[in-house]
């Protein structure tokens, strides 16, 4: 097992200390520090950035040959850590407690440790792994929020201001898909690092808004919570399938959502999130497209497709149809096949054409 101690703060000395304990360099551009992994340890690097009023951002992406633990001891209050595990799996441990929380692809954890306690973050051998960790030292913190906690949740304003690490506190939970998109952004502007270290502590501070928001989230009881997490992304893809599937006795939305294992609030949050539309929105569009598709590539009457498509009636389905397009359903349909009937004269027309050619 490869086990690195790092034993400084902030950013620019840990990555000096992790290059040191690799017998490798590091590079900087514009106080972005980056060590490369060696090849003897694996691929990858981790780099790191500190901003300004105690907040700092550093990302592994790596893959160890060996499964590999990181110490961080330093003989000072360390700072509040908000790990997000994007792929791969980490673990993460309190150097005075012997519990490990395993931290897997899709979950989050904040972390904070008690008095000058450090932290241990471990990797599994061979395992592609993109974890960031967004830094918080609370007492440079302070003076950014001193006016702004009123309308916390108790525990958030409790964890923010505890600058002597009165208190351990660990809260692990799914991260947003939000967040998830947003860190997507990291590797933007790589070749430029003055306008990408702006780009970063941009990303930071959105990152510790959406921890914010999603911690208050997390607190809340299971059937309130209406955040949409990037574990839930495939539930959603699960109820979108069974809406396509099921428009001619289509379910209580409610019913849908249940049955993926998703809240009604999340999966209607979901679908603004992802689509940009409410459920409803979504499915009178998919039934509109359908009853277009139907007309133009069936001979079934319009009470026929009224049921196929889930309206109660043919009066029904005319009424939306010329409401969305502008025309009645029976007129859309004779203009195509006018349509067809010219194209297919023109097409007889050139083939008889070509023929006297030959």
């Amino acid at each position: 097992m490869n086990n690195f101690a790092i034993s400084s703060l902030p950013f620019k000395d840990v990555i000096c200390d992790l290059a040191n304990e690799m017998n490798t360099t590091y590079e900087e551009n514009c106080k972005i520090y980056t060590v490369v992994i060696p090849a003897r340890y694996g691929h990858g690097n981790v780099t790191g950035i500190d901003f300004d009023d105690g907040l700092g951002l550093i990302q592994y992406n790596c893959n160890f040959l060996e499964d590999t633990q990181i110490e961080f001891s330093v003989d000072e209050v360390h700072p509040v850590k908000f790990l997000v595990c994007q792929q791969g799996q980490i673990w993460h441990k309190f150097l005075n407690e012997p519990t490990r929380h395993d931290i897997p692809q899709y979950k989050n954890a904040i972390v904070a440790s008690s008095s000058h306690h450090g932290h241990m973050i471990g990797f599994k051998a061979g395992n592609e792994t993109l974890f960031t960790s967004l830094e918080l030292d609370r007492n440079r913190f302070q003076s950014k929020i001193s006016c702004e906690l009123d309308s916390a949740t108790k525990e958030w304003s409790h964890l923010i201001k505890d600058v002597h690490a009165k208190e351990t506190f660990y809260h692990d939970g799914f991260f947003s898909l939000q967040c998830s998109e947003i860190l997507k952004e990291y590797k933007l502007y790589e070749n430029n690092d003055f306008v990408r270290k702006i780009h970063l502590e941009g990303l930071a501070y959105k990152v510790l808004v959406l921890q914010i928001v999603q911690f208050e989230d997390d607190v809340k009881s299971e059937g309130n919570k209406t955040l949409l997490r990037s574990s839930e992304l495939n539930l959603l893809k699960k109820a979108l399938r069974e809406i396509d599937d099921n428009l001619e006795d289509l379910p209580p939305i409610s019913q849908i959502a249940s049955h993926v294992g998703l809240s009604s609030k999340k999966l209607q949050q979901g679908f603004q999130e992802v689509f940009g539309k409410s459920v409803n929105d979504y499915v009178s569009e998919k039934r509109l497209e359908l009853i277009r598709v139907l007309l133009a590539n069936s001979e079934n009457s319009l009470s026929t497709i009224a049921s196929i498509v889930g309206y109660k009636s043919k009066s029904y389905l005319s009424k939306v149809f010329k409401k969305e397009y502008g025309i009645q359903p029976s007129e859309f349909r004779k203009n195509l096949l006018e349509q067809k009937i010219t194209i297919d004269s023109l097409t007889e027309g050139t083939t008889e054409n070509t023929s006297s050619y030959r």
